[in-house]
């Protein structure tokens, strides 16, 4: 399958109508994606898009909206993955949760 050298890897997701996810890669079926270790990304300040964020993270991470990390989750109908470097990761990871 032309992604399986993603599997193992973080990636950024977009789906139709679920929005953006972060996460490791566990498996892709068709259009269905499962990510280990997962939030979701409802809002992100200091990249222009989702492939500058996959490549440099969220300059401004202080008014980013990253959700709280679920251990698995499976997602549908997405349209794009994107793998992310290192630099990403570690911006990423490092946005805290937004929560109530």
């Amino acid at each position: 399958m032309i992604t399986d050298n993603l599997i193992g890897k973080k990636v950024l997701v977009r789906a139709y109508e679920a929005g953006v996810y972060y996460g490791t890669l566990l498996q892709v079926e068709g259009n269905v994606v499962i990510l280990s270790n997962a939030r979701n990304i409802w809002y992100w300040s200091g990249a222009c898009s989702l492939m500058e964020l996959s490549l440099r993270g969220a300059k401004n991470k202080d008014n980013c909206k990253f959700s709280v990390i679920v251990d698995e989750i499976t997602i549908l109908n997405v349209c794009e993955i994107l793998p992310c470097t290192e630099e990403a990761i570690t911006n990423i990871e490092s946005v805290s949760v937004w929560k109530y």
